[in-house]
């Protein structure tokens, strides 16, 4: 598995770009900017891209879904409670008023269990309500990629409609902590003292996990 960060838009959103170098499939998760050098990013690589995978369905995570889609044929993978939300008429204003580009609706939804497999990569959805009702993280062979959930020294905002901030720490107690400490944390936003961080860490240093 080959793992690239890429920061992307106005708001430091860490998009990642997921590649098996076997057979040249890959994925993008969260590309929300800067998406015409993120095709060409692919194209010189020779890959091909199967899926954009969004962590959540606010607009800061999925206003580059329209513009990549349109230039590569990717299905949109999202949760299908955020899915249902972002294509609302509600979810879209929401996007409006941040000033970003509605994303079209999800081609598939996933839940909690579900693998997103390209090539031999194959990722671990993992459920983790509470920023969003159907925010997710994707964990594959020691990698986390966390969206909103989990950031290097943070977690996401819980002051947005459909967040709740008990069950948001209920989700990254049981679900992510309990992760072996050395699990990579791949967070997503630039938020913290370093791009990246450790399961481990984080429980030691997050103060919001103390």
């Amino acid at each position: 598995m080959e793992i690239e960060q890429i920061k992307v838009g106005f708001m430091a959103v860490f998009c990642y770009l997921v590649a098996s170098p076997g057979t040249k499939e890959a994925l993008f998760i969260d590309p929300a900017g800067n998406e015409e050098e993120l095709v060409q990013r692919i194209e010189k690589r020779g890959l091909r891209l199967r899926y954009i995978v969004n962590t959540h369905g606010h607009g800061d995570h999925t206003c580059g879904n329209k513009t990549v889609k349109a230039l590569t044929g990717a299905k949109i993978l999202m949760h299908e409670l955020d899915a249902r939300i972002s294509n609302s008429p509600q979810g879209q204003a929401m996007s409006r008023a941040w000033g970003f580009e509605p994303s079209p609706p999800a081609d598939v939804t996933v839940k909690h269990g579900d693998f997103i497999t390209v090539g031999d990569v194959s990722l671990e959805v993992i459920h983790t309500p509470g920023h969003s009702p159907g925010g997710i993280c994707l964990l594959s062979d020691g990698n986390l990629f966390t969206g909103d959930t989990l950031f290097v020294g943070g977690i996401g905002r819980t002051d947005l409609p459909g967040s709740s901030a008990s069950q948001f720490m209920r989700s990254i107690k049981e679900r992510l902590l309990t992760l072996p400490d050395e699990t990579v944390v791949w967070p997503g936003h630039d938020y913290g003292e370093r791009p990246r961080s450790t399961i481990g860490y984080e429980k030691a240093t997050n103060p919001w996990l103390q």
